[in-house]
């Protein structure tokens, strides 16, 4: 039964993640009502984005490390065993 709440789940996590999200702070709501200074929709979107790109790098990096480090750990642990 736990398993099929968690399948269920799952595929209903999966559905509503691919929906689109027109979510934005209030700031940049505000600067693309007012459009006079000529900002454009899609340069505050692909500044959304590339704000974003950094966590991301952030995650995959130490991700990375972690990583060479333990198979850093268990090289030796199979060096000590022969």
């Amino acid at each position: 039964m736990k398993s099929l709440f968690t399948k269920y789940t799952l595929i209903l996590a999966l559905v509503f993640a691919g929906l689109q999200a027109n979510a934005q702070c209030a700031m940049c709501r505000a600067a693309l009502e007012t459009n006079e200074q000529g900002i454009q929709p899609e340069s505050v979107n692909n500044g959304i984005v590339y704000l974003m790109v950094f966590p991301y790098l952030l995650v995959a990096v130490v991700g990375y490390a972690v990583y060479r480090l333990r198979k850093k750990a268990i090289d030796k642990k199979e060096e000590a065993q022969l």
